[in-house]
């Protein structure tokens, strides 16, 4: 079992940059994959990446050369930062790990990003 608390979401114009931070509530070194996804208003929850235990990571095509997902195991910790921001950009965000059988979600935090 693990709680997630996500953080660093505000206002931010186009062209601007955001760090999102996840702070897991236990050791995630033996946790394999750890993710971010993104929900927007009337849209379905959609990845945007995830990186593993070994440093492999991966991203959705809107976001490629512009986001960059990292890992602190020592602290616990999952990071997304978000360049070149852009008003699709604009969703509530999620940090996600998945222990088998569950997945685990954060509470999320909003990005807004006015054009």
């Amino acid at each position: 079992q693990v709680q997630l608390v996500e953080s660093g979401g505000g206002l931010v114009q186009a062209g601007g940059s955001l760090r999102l931070s996840c702070a897991a509530s236990r050791n995630i070194f033996s946790i394999n994959v750890m993710g971010w996804y993104r929900q927007a208003p009337g849209k379905q929850r959609e990845l945007v990446a995830t990186i593993t235990s070994g440093g492999f990571t991966n991203y959705a095509d809107s976001v490629k050369g512009r986001f960059t997902i990292s890992r602190d195991n020592a602290k616990n910790m999952v990071y997304l930062q978000m360049n070149s921001l852009k008003p699709e950009d604009t969703a509530v965000y999620y940090c996600n790990v998945y222990i088998p059988p569950i997945q685990y979600w954060g509470q999320g935090t909003q990005v807004t990003v006015s054009s």
